[in-house]
């Protein structure tokens, strides 16, 4: 894994080194290995790159030139079975320049276009300058698992691995107030930087003389409701399970040591099970370990899993006082809030994993939105979707559902959350708990913020930007899990939990559940063999049972998070929360307004442990943005310039 920044302009002109260097040194922790920029000659691009150097050590260097020099790229990730992809250019006449896994993009562009990249199988984000067109392209992959960020400025566009690198190359560091009012940097391609872009998954981007345009090379297509299945349920187990082999076996090829985050769930215990039998020796498993309280440790099922694998195991230790000390370095790579302090444990433990000498590790992220496993989608499929239930069954889990319904669709819901449930015909629990939440964030609004995006309808612009055909005919959990995929899954889960806090600390993880070889098998099979009764992920879940102590294969979803800082009083955590909201920072955003924060901050005390814990994302969004715009010293005048001089420094 690496980062980079492209430039193009369409005047050509002197592109300068300093902003370029300063971009690169904003992310050096994406890649501390190697350094280099390239200017196109005729003065319209440039492209800098920083190297994770994992496949290629001493011949994988960036930007790649090709021979011709029309031909120029930049590559952040892996691309899989690259050696078969090589050797099939190599008999076509192609020379390679190194012994790197990127070069392939280079050659596939040249001999089929962007129809070439669609060969490419891996995480990856790209940017390749063609210099006899005259154009410059970003490419991210299927799911989005690497970022790619751009913007326009000076006459000029910019494409980034990260926000940061934009700032420092002179994108001015401004709020982005409508990105905030309508979500659209979780629903949508904003991000909460004015101007700033981000390309979608399984899109590309590209600038010309003609300005701006992009396209979509691969989407997910789950199978129609009228879709004839196969009836030998053991067939689709096996498949499920010999796809994800292969994923996992084309993930273990590195020529660096690896190793496995072990959560204490099903999914990444199953990967550091199917990694140690393909492997054929025992690998090193990284386990958090929140000290403070037993409820969120998972540690004693991850020991568990690591036992039943032989692998050399690995607790890492943290406490309310540690998630504070790291706090806002983690939120300067997150580069978005966190409504969760899980984020800030994941930037621990890559950080504890660089330290043991890794560079690589395995994750289990994914699983839950390639097989359904959240409750929400459990919900939706007991709700609208009950076909191949056990009726008996279903109705006792509905009844269950019905007694405790907090959280979800309420009669004054906002009308654009109506609006959508008509529009699909059926409810989708994941965006009734967010709407309600989002709700209750808004009643702390400014007024004039308030005023000005009233009726704004986020989710009716996330809705009317998607890919309709995906939607229509599909089964009602199938299409919930396609509103989650084109939102939360690229913009929070692969951000928070995956590539930045990773990368913060030049960790590159591998996601074998999210290759597309995986995902577009799982989108073919049933809702049926995704969610059984009170059973999330069961085809996965079965898939996987040979690699699963018992006690594993059993246990429920559980969610990775931190314990809510709002229940440790005493905790330096819950004191960082109170300081920051009590100080300049929150009279200085535009968002919210100060005295009715610190209102909630006077009774939150005497409110009950439960209401207590229900109020700890807002609190963390709302000290996150404060943290982001002192960071980033946001909407502030001079702030490109203070930005530059910071990175420099």
């Amino acid at each position: 894994m690496c980062g980079f920044i492209g430039v193009y302009q369409r005047n050509p002109a002197v592109i300068d080194d300093h902003s370029l260097l300063n971009a690169l040194s904003s992310i050096s922790h994406r890649g501390p290995d190697e350094r280099n920029v390239w200017h196109d000659p005729a003065g319209r691009a440039a492209l800098g790159h920083v190297r994770l150097s994992i496949i290629g050590l001493n011949n994988g260097s960036q930007p790649i030139v090709a021979e011709q020099g029309d031909l120029a790229l930049v590559v952040n990730g892996e691309f899989y079975d690259h050696e078969r992809l090589r050797r099939e250019l190599e008999a076509e006449g192609c020379v390679f320049k190194t012994a790197s896994d990127s070069e392939i993009a280079l050659h596939l562009y040249r001999r089929s276009g962007v129809a070439g990249l669609k060969q490419l199988r891996g995480e990856f984000a790209i940017v390749l300058f063609d210099r006899r067109r005259r154009l410059m392209m970003a490419v991210r992959d299927r799911m989005g698992i690497k970022p790619l960020f751009y913007a326009q400025h000076g006459g000029a566009w910019y494409f980034a691995s990260e926000i940061k690198a934009l700032l420092a190359a002179g994108i001015p560091a401004e709020w982005d107030e409508d990105a905030y009012a309508s979500r659209a940097f979780y629903l949508r391609d904003h991000t909460l930087f004015k101007g700033v872009r981000s390309v979608q998954p399984g899109c590309w981007v590209m600038v010309d003389n003609g300005g701006l345009h992009n396209g979509r090379y691969w989407d997910m297509e789950f199978a129609r409701q009228d879709s004839v299945y196969p009836a030998d349920e053991k067939g689709m187990i096996e498949a499920v399970r010999a796809a994800v082999e292969e994923s996992v076996r084309l993930r273990l090829r590195a020529d660096v040591p690896m190793g496995v985050y072990l959560s204490g769930g099903i999914d990444s215990s199953a990967m550091l099970g199917m990694a140690t039998h393909l492997s054929s020796q025992p690998l090193n498993a990284f386990n958090l370990s929140f000290t403070d309280m037993d409820d969120y440790d998972e540690n004693r099922f991850a020991r568990l899993a690591a036992e039943h694998n032989g692998a050399r195991f690995h607790t890492v230790a943290v406490s309310q006082d540690n998630l504070a000390d790291f706090f806002e370095q983690a939120l300067w790579h997150n580069e978005t809030p966190f409504f969760n302090a899980h984020g800030v444990a994941k930037y621990i433990l890559s950080q504890q994993v660089r330290e043991a000498g890794m560079k690589v590790v395995l994750t289990g992220e994914g699983a839950d939105e390639v097989f359904a496993g959240y409750p929400h989608f459990r919900r939706d499929m007991l709700l609208y979707n009950s076909e191949q239930q056990d009726p008996e069954v279903v109705n006792k889990l509905r009844q269950r559902i019905q007694e405790s319904e907090q959280g979800y669709v309420q009669p004054d819901m906002p009308q654009d959350i109506h609006w959508m449930i008509q529009q699909l015909r059926h409810g989708v629990s994941w965006l009734d708990n967010q709407a309600g939440w989002f709700k209750a964030l808004e009643s702390l609004y400014r007024a004039d913020f308030h005023d000005r995006f009233q009726g704004v309808d986020p989710y009716r612009q996330f809705f009317d930007r998607l890919d309709h055909r995906n939607l229509e005919g599909r089964d009602p959990v199938h299409k919930s899990m396609y509103l989650w995929a084109k939102s939360y899954l690229p913009n929070f889960v692969l951000t928070t939990l995956g590539d930045r806090m990773e990368m913060a600390n030049s960790i590159e993880g591998r996601v074998p559940l999210l290759d597309h070889h995986v995902v577009e098998l799982a989108c073919r099979l049933p809702v049926w063999m995704k969610v059984r009764g009170s059973t999330e992920k069961y085809v996965f879940r079965e898939a996987m049972r040979p690699y699963l102590p018992d006690a594993l294969y059993k246990r429920k979803k559980h969610y990775f998070r931190a314990p809510p800082a709002t229940l440790q009083q005493k905790g330096r955590l819950y004191q960082l929360v109170q300081d920051v909201l009590r100080g300049g920072e929150l009279d200085a955003l535009p968002f919210f307004e100060p005295a009715k924060v610190r209102s909630l901050l006077e009774k939150l005390p005497r409110l009950s442990a439960q209401e207590q814990g229900l109020l700890d994302p807002m609190l963390m969004e709302l000290t996150s943005l404060c943290l982001l715009q002192r960071r980033f010293a946001m909407g502030s005048s001079g702030a490109s310039a203070h930005w530059n001089s910071r990175v420099a420094a």
